[in-house]
């Protein structure tokens, strides 16, 4: 049982530095907005939906329903997309505040004793730790079906690292304008 639980914390504390790094580097790196242009932004402007695309996300929610058939052109993350992400950085960080509320370590501290104490004890938060797995295991069996039914390509970049150069895209026009080979000729 030391072992795993000892594989346990040493996996949540390698989930928890990512997901702190990678909020600290969105506010220090440049990323392009949205596909096929080279206008560069702070990377946490692209989190949430931005002008030219909130209101597709009645779209989307409709595209992933099967109640309508056409992909809704997006930026470059569709906008469910890029709300579950900015949920999945809230809900780690959810789940290491109460997994350092249960780890013996730390669970005297005041910061975390005082979490256990407001929702009840110990037992109160085992069991928000243990739902809060599942919550994580319902999106990644989300997110991996939802790579799969966007065609090969999210799979090949998220898998193996292979990237294609996908669609160009004119935000200011909303529409397709060609397609990005620079990406294939490397």
């Amino acid at each position: 049982m030391g072992v795993a639980r000892g594989l346990h914390v040493f996996c949540g504390m390698v989930l928890l530095v990512n997901c702190v790094v990678r909020i600290v580097m969105a506010f220090l790196l440049n990323s392009a907005p949205t596909g096929g242009t080279r206008n560069m932004v702070k990377d946490y402007k692209t989190w949430l939906p931005q002008a030219d695309n909130r209101h597709q996300l009645g779209s989307w929610i409709k595209y992933y329903l099967f109640i309508k058939k056409d992909h809704p052109l997006s930026a470059k993350l569709g906008v469910p997309q890029k709300l579950s992400y900015l949920a999945v950085a809230v809900l780690i960080l959810i789940m290491a505040y109460t997994g350092f509320c249960l780890w013996v370590p730390t669970s005297s501290w005041t910061f975390f004793a005082a979490g256990t104490s407001l929702v009840g004890g110990m037992m109160s938060m085992r069991i928000i730790h243990y739902f809060m797995m599942f919550v994580f295991i319902c999106f990644s069996m989300i997110h991996i079906y939802l790579v799969f039914i966007e065609g090969t390509e999210p799979a090949k970049l998220m898998l193996a690292g292979k990237e294609h150069g996908g669609l160009v895209y004119n935000p200011d026009a909303h529409v397709i304008v060609g397609e990005d080979h620079s990406v294939d000729a490397h």
